[in-house]
């Protein structure tokens, strides 16, 4: 059983459109709702591309942070 009080951390820091969004899919793929997950990336359009996956998945995006140099790092609670 997974202990959802761990913080699952995707990184696709360099990944270009749509790698980003399908790596995060195959990496949360089977994780139970509840889960939290840190997602690092720097593709311009991954923000636009995360909100829309949440909005569609009913994945919810607790907060989102810029880090150095242009990656955004979010947290996600799974569906």
């Amino acid at each position: 059983m997974t202990d959802q009080s761990e913080v699952h951390q995707i990184d696709a820091i360099g990944l270009v459109c749509p790698l980003p969004i399908l790596r995060f899919k195959k990496r949360t793929q089977g994780l139970p709702s509840g889960t939290q997950v840190e997602f690092l990336a720097d593709d311009p359009s991954g923000r636009r591309d995360l909100q829309a996956l949440c909005e569609i998945t009913g994945h919810r995006i607790e907060w989102i942070r810029e880090e150095d140099a242009g990656v955004l790092r979010y947290r996600i609670c799974l569906a």
